[in-house]
């Protein structure tokens, strides 16, 4: 496996896996673009834990009051916190529930032409929940009921195309959240939803009796970090003074493209 490829994977990855704009419909192009065979589960399972860490650092403020409310919480005491790790804990439900059961028969779904049009369907969704939503509410103002929607949106995302940021940013958006604290809830929906995939992923790789550590993979997880975390950053500060249009616009192009692509067009 050539440096290029490790770098360009790592790379889409890492950005793509926290911008509304569908990493799996990136990950199937540039293998089909490029020529280049299928990285493996190790790879997977590296860029996964390089996207984490990513997360992981730049909510480290979440989560530390989160796992100190839960401390607070189990001696008696109220604590914001705590309720902020029950919401994302609930918010996740759907997704551990749907995915036991769908995720097998979603592979079959994991085609150019369902990417194409999941690409292209859930970016108009992403433009029309982003200018019908208001912007009074933060994650604070989150109820039970609101944390559900969001889960229950964040099942779609095992659909291959629909991109699980983008489909829980806009089901918050439509709840009237404010674009940043959109992100900052999606991104922290993302921690267990990546940290159930990839260990997912790990248990594979361990079953394939392949689970070695190799200098490919150490190279592609530090990558991934770096991509994730510069995007993250960059996303984070974008939201907070403008709106979610440009990757509106990108996911319609790309999903575009997919679909001349599937359907043969690019080549009559």
């Amino acid at each position: 496996m050539s440096l290029i490829h490790i770098a360009v994977l790592a790379l889409v990855q890492g950005i793509t896996e926290f911008l509304p704009v569908s990493s799996s419909g990136h990950l199937i192009l540039v293998p089909a673009v490029a020529g280049w065979p299928d990285q493996g589960l190790t790879i997977d399972v590296a860029v996964h834990v390089g996207t984490l860490f990513a997360v992981v650092l730049y909510f480290w403020r979440d989560l530390w009051e989160m796992l100190n409310g839960l401390g607070r919480a189990l001696r008696g005491r109220r604590a914001p916190g705590a309720r902020l790790f029950g919401l994302v804990v609930l918010g996740t439900l759907p997704l551990i529930v749907a995915g036991y059961f769908l995720n097998i028969h979603m592979e079959s779904l994991r085609s150019l032409t369902v990417i194409g049009w999941t690409t292209l369907g859930f970016g108009v969704f992403l433009y029309f929940t982003d200018r019908v939503g208001i912007t009074v509410r933060r994650v604070e103002h989150l109820g039970i009921s609101d944390v559900l929607v969001i889960g229950l949106a964040q099942v779609l995302a095992l659909v291959p195309g629909t991109s699980r940021s983008g489909i829980t940013m806009s089901a918050a958006r439509l709840l009237g959240m404010e674009r940043s604290d959109a992100a900052r809830f999606s991104m922290l929906l993302s921690i267990p939803a990546i940290l159930g995939a990839g260990t997912l992923k790990g248990y594979e790789l361990y079953q394939s009796g392949n689970a070695d550590l190799t200098l490919t993979a150490v190279i592609a997880a530090v990558m991934a970090f770096g991509a994730a975390l510069v995007t993250i950053f960059a996303l984070m500060a974008w939201l907070r003074r403008s709106t979610f249009t440009p990757f509106v616009i990108y996911r319609l192009v790309l999903g575009g493209f997919l679909l001349a692509i599937a359907y043969g067009w690019l080549g009559s």
